[in-house]
């Protein structure tokens, strides 16, 4: 199905776009958005654990990081298609719901990644960002999500690439029981490098925002929690998706991932770097 309205959920890792994809897909009407745009070029594949620290040169971080592996089995994207535009295609009718709504989630650290891939379509190749994704995408809409409290964004985001678990469900304990019962590591240089990985993308997106006079519709983390439901129906109103008079969600599967160690971690790194600025 060709889709009539469309959206992009523009996010960083670990700052509640899960969730709010959750929230969406759960009132039947607002597509099907998942992260459909996260192969590297390079390998066809999400990033590894070490692809988060590319461009650090810390020695002891990169050997740490040099133990984790991918916790799946993943394929490259393109397994099963000729063309990134038949994969395109095939995106677009899995994502769409029956009346005609599409969407997506998109991370900044794909971006570059994704648009590689685009412009191997002939038609795609030459056109500014904007008028390329609206050229896709029909009636496209932005959702910006992003997370307040950058370090237990940050904390999330470490734990996940050392247990390679990145949902936790109401119905189990985790995704992934192999790689999350390994121990997990306090390491306050990953922790750091992330904060100020995060930072940057959510910059990078904001930037992207105003250099194309895109208002987005702004979500955070931290109110999404507490409004699950009213921020999914808030949306489905800016994306001015006829509404019946009332809609029913389906049951909410996700659970909060943080937990006392997350805690503790979140106390050690301010102590460390509370500890930085009196050296």
């Amino acid at each position: 199905m060709q889709p009539r309205i469309s959206y992009l959920v523009c996010a960083t890792p670990r700052s509640g776009s899960t969730l709010l994809c959750e929230a969406l897909t759960n009132t039947g009407l607002a597509g099907y958005p998942k992260e459909y745009f996260e192969a590297l070029k390079e390998t066809g594949l999400p990033r590894s654990p070490r692809d988060y620290f590319k461009k650090t040169s810390n020695p002891e971080l990169l050997d740490l990081i040099g133990n984790y592996s991918r916790g799946d089995n993943a394929l490259p994207v393109l397994s099963g298609f000729a063309s990134y535009s038949d994969y395109l295609s095939s995106v677009l009718g899995k994502g769409t719901t029956p009346n005609g709504v599409f969407g997506a989630k998109l991370m900044w650290g794909y971006l570059e990644d994704f648009l590689l891939y685009l412009q191997e379509i002939p038609a795609y190749r030459d056109l500014p960002v904007p008028q390329l994704f609206s050229t896709i995408f029909p009636n496209l809409h932005y959702i910006h999500i992003s997370r307040r409290d950058k370090v237990r964004q940050a904390i999330s985001l470490w734990r996940a690439i050392q247990t390679w678990s990145w949902r936790q469900e109401q119905s189990s304990a985790q995704e992934t029981p192999s790689h999350s019962t390994r121990e997990q590591v306090f390491n306050f240089a990953a922790i750091d490098h992330l904060v100020q990985r995060i930072l940057v993308h959510e910059e990078a997106w904001k930037q992207y925002f105003v250099e194309n006079a895109i208002q987005p519709f702004s979500v955070v983390y931290e109110e999404l929690t507490e409004m699950y439901e009213k921020t999914a129906l808030q949306i489905l109103q800016y994306l001015k998706i006829p509404l019946p008079p009332s809609v029913a969600f389906e049951e909410r599967q996700m659970r909060q991932q943080a937990d006392t160690l997350s805690e503790q971690w979140y106390e050690r790194y301010h102590q460390i770097k509370q500890e930085q600025k009196w050296q």
